[in-house]
Parts: structure tokens; C-alpha cells; sequence
């Protein structure tokens, strides 16, 4: 498909160049009843979205985890590093889904992920979802830290579920795009 014919902003990521043990395919679990909470406008508007992107149903499926973005496969990035006091050789995002990357006007690519869509193959058992208390918290944080000129992820939206995830008892699932 090319780009003027798809209605997103995802193209492909640049993971997917690299050799295929630095990721996992993984599609996003499916939601009951996805709706936008937060949508940040403004900073769609600097990734060079439509300031109307927030009314597209697509982006929302995208966003949600229920649909891949069109031409595109969904991956976890894998990864090396220290993880309870010994060197673990293989692990990842256990609950981030890499949907694709945008390019902004200036040039410039941002990686687009998923948090809380569900487990990858690096979850630990874990389930892989989030609240939306806990995603309104780290999009409120992301956009203080922007706001304090300190470079960090973004957060573009926070998308309720429809579903409960449950931790010490029953929380409204969430999930949260950022860049």
C-alpha cells in the first residue's frame, strides 16, 4: 500500500532491519470496548499528524491493540542486560507492542509502542495489561518532563479498554501510546 493510500502514520520499524533475535512478532490482546481517555493533540500536531486524528477509527483500532497499523506486523524489541543481580542474556518488552514508527515533519523518526496491550514473549508470566490510573499517571509525568525540556517518551494517548485488569482487585484496563 503506499503511503498517500494509507489512512495512519506508521511506516515500518527500523527493528525490523536488524537480525531477528533483536525482536518477537506479537499481536496486541484484543479489547471489549476501546474508547480515547487522553488524546494529545499537541503533539500529534509535531508528529505531524491530522489535528482530527483523535476522530479516526482506525487510529483508534491501531492504538487500542485490536488491529495491526495496514502493511504492518506488530513486534516486541528483545534485549540484554542485568535483571535481579545476574546478567540475563535474553529478555524484552514484556508488555510493549511496537506498532511501527512516525516520521515528523522535521525528519525526524519516533519510534510508536503500545504499553499495557497485552503480554509478548518477554512478559515473565505477567499479563501484560495496565490500569488506567497507572497510564493517566505516566502520561501526566511524560508530558511534565516535556514540559520541563527534559527529553523523554511521550505520551500520544491513553485508550481504555473496556476490560478489567485485575491486581489486587478489579481496575479499568487500560493501555497508552507513546513516542
Amino acid at each position: 500500500m503506499s503511503d498517500a493510500a494509507k489512512s495512519h502514520p506508521f511506516v515500518e520499524s527500523a527493528y525490523r532491519r536488524l537480525p531477528s533475535q533483536f525482536y518477537q512478532p506479537v499481536a496486541p490482546t484484543p479489547t471489549t470496548a476501546p474508547q480515547f481517555v487522553v488524546f494529545n493533540t499537541k503533539l500529534a500536531l509535531e508528529l505531524g499528524l491530522s489535528p482530527d486524528s483523535e476522530q479516526s477509527p482506525e487510529l483508534l483500532a491501531i492504538l487500542a491493540g485490536d488491529a495491526p497499523a495496514s502493511g504492518l506486523d506488530n513486534l516486541a524489541m528483545a534485549y540484554s542486560g542485568h535483571q535481579f543481580g545476574q546478567w540475563n542474556p535474553r529478555m524484552g518488552d514484556g508488555r510493549a507492542v511496537m506498532v511501527g514508527e512516525i516520521v515528523a515533519p522535521d525528519g525526524l523518526a519516533y519510534d510508536a509502542q503500545l504499553k499495557g496491550s497485552g503480554p509478548t514473549p518477554f512478559a515473565r508470566r505477567g499479563d501484560g495489561r495496565a490500569t488506567l490510573s497507572a497510564m493517566l499517571r505516566e502520561y501526566i509525568v511524560s508530558e511534565a518532563m516535556a514540559g520541563l525540556k527534559i527529553p523523554t517518551t511521550r505520551s500520544l494517548a491513553v485508550v481504555a479498554t473496556g476490560d478489567a485488569v485485575y491486581r489486587d482487585f478489579a481496575h479499568p484496563g487500560s493501555n497508552m501510546a507513546r513516542c
